[in-house]
């Protein structure tokens, strides 16, 4: 019997769930930047600026509660936080309680451009997940629970 090459469980990387994972992630991310390229927005600056759309009218937003709520790193929001400032899609004021915190939430032009941009990233999600058809609601149902153990 001929030993595998990589000491895995798996028969080959098609039946690995990690790897098929990456590789579908790589696809999508790489149909949602040229979706989003027109609109001069990258994948991460949309969700920061959908996320400050959706979230920063019910709560005062601050750039850590922004990184919990998209997931990403403090030091990537940071980041995004300073690139949507400079294009005037993000403003920055003092929080009414915390002295020592700002407030972030999108401009009057960051709220229009997510209202287009979030048209384009559905658009785009439509499209990729239509081969599933009716499992896209099962598919959603496994992210949030793999999401939920976190």
């Amino acid at each position: 019997m001929k030993s595998k090459p990589l000491p895995t469980s798996h028969s080959g990387p098609s039946d690995s769930p990690g790897f098929l994972l990456w590789r579908i992630s790589n696809n999508w991310q790489r149909e949602q930047r040229a979706a989003l390229q027109p609109l001069g927005l990258t994948h991460t600056q949309f969700v920061m600026l959908a996320v400050a759309t959706w979230f920063g009218a019910e709560e005062p937003l601050t750039q850590m509660k922004l990184s919990q709520l998209t997931g990403s790193d403090p030091m990537t929001t940071s980041q995004v936080v300073r690139a949507l400032l400079a294009s005037g899609l993000f403003e920055r004021a003092d929080h009414p309680t915390d002295t020592r915190a700002k407030v972030i939430s999108a401009s009057a032009t960051g709220r229009k451009l997510a209202q287009k941009a979030i048209t384009v990233v559905e658009e785009v999600d439509r499209r990729f997940f239509e081969p599933l058809g009716q499992d896209q609601a099962r598919l959603v149902t496994l992210f949030q629970s793999l999401l939920d153990k976190r």
